[in-house]
């Protein structure tokens, strides 16, 4: 029989979808509070891979990624999604979000998305939210899955993730475990 114990610490992220107009720099600083000092960013980049969010959202949307540097509990990943969550609810305008915020969190071997809805391959955590497996790390790369988003495919995508990764696991060899 294994044993129980307790899983290494990882690092968060949020991916940040928004109408090209928001002003995005007090939802960042929200987040900072939240996760602590950024470690790594990617963008804001135009979001052209899916046409899924413009009648909510409009046409103009910009993303950005952002690695936070600060070890955390991976069992915080429901919370993070309920806060972020709250965020894009108070930023709505007629029901309809502006801004849409996803978090997760890069492990040693792997990079979970927080989402609110359930699938095949999405694993029930609690408080509704469910955790999706969307990229693994293996043989020094990240390597994505059939349901991935097309724009965690990118490879400035994964450099970012790789960035945090390579800090993570030298705090973690470090015995920084939180």
């Amino acid at each position: 029989m294994g044993e129980i114990s307790k899983p290494l610490s990882v690092k968060y992220f949020a991916a940040v979808m928004y109408q090209a107009a928001f002003p995005i720099e007090p939802l960042l600083s929200r987040l900072d509070a939240k996760f602590g000092k950024r470690e790594a960013v990617y963008g804001p980049i135009d979001f052209s891979w899916s046409e899924y969010y413009a009648s909510e959202m409009g046409d103009s949307l910009k993303k950005m990624y952002i690695c936070y540097e600060t070890l955390s509990d991976r069992d915080a990943l429901p919370s993070v999604k309920i806060f972020t969550n709250a965020i894009e609810d108070e930023h709505a305008v007629d029901t309809k979000r502006v801004v849409n915020i996803d978090p997760g969190y890069i492990a040693r071997d792997k990079v979970v998305l927080a989402t609110t809805k359930d699938f095949y391959h999405r694993l029930y955590l609690h408080d509704g939210i469910f955790g999706e497996v969307t990229l693994h790390y293996k043989r020094g790369q990240y390597r994505f899955f059939s349901w991935t988003y097309p724009d965690y495919r990118q490879k400035e995508v994964y450099a970012l993730f790789e960035k945090a990764r390579s800090s993570l696991v030298k705090h973690l060899r470090d015995g920084d475990n939180e």
